[in-house]
């Protein structure tokens, strides 16, 4: 799958297309900002600047369990090098593998310093603001999460 082209000030344009989850996983221990480790995934999408990789998205069952429905899924990570749109070409073509793959809905989540602006330029919306919090339960412990703060939720349209 190929993002249509994105504009650029000089260079080629980017493009996205599948990439093993391996590599995915690899780039995001390398280049994600705030959780470098992924659990899970389903099937990765990596964004090319010519033929550098610039990006990876990962898309997988929805976190929290009462989503995981079989009727969405999340994109639960995105990573960039910083290359201008890079973020946004990803977004966009989740947003276009799900619904290919007759995916009702996809959704992922920022935290609340982020602005989205990557994700409302590939025509997604923002769906709510999460509690945050963590996992662990009395009758289930869990390990502490990594980032236990409020999230805001999107939703690609």
């Amino acid at each position: 799958m190929t993002c249509p082209s994105v504009a650029m000030s000089q260079g080629p344009a980017l493009s996205c297309r599948w990439i093993a989850l391996h590599r995915a996983r690899q780039y995001v221990s390398d280049n994600h900002r705030h959780l470098p480790k992924v659990q899970g995934g389903i099937i990765a999408l990596g964004c090319y600047d010519g033929p550098r990789l610039c990006g990876v998205a990962i898309l997988g069952r929805p976190t929290a369990r009462l989503f995981d429905t079989g009727e969405r899924i999340e994109l639960v990570r995105c990573a960039t090098d910083g290359t201008r749109n890079a973020g946004s070409a990803l977004y966009g073509a989740a947003r276009r593998l799900a619904a290919a793959m007759g995916i009702p809905s996809l959704i992922t989540y920022t935290l609340p310093e982020e602005s989205g602006a990557s994700l409302r330029g590939a025509g997604w919306i923002e769906e709510a603001e999460t509690r945050g919090g963590e996992w662990t339960r009395p009758s289930r412990t869990r390990a502490d999460a990594k980032d236990a703060r409020q999230k805001r939720r999107w939703r690609a349209k």
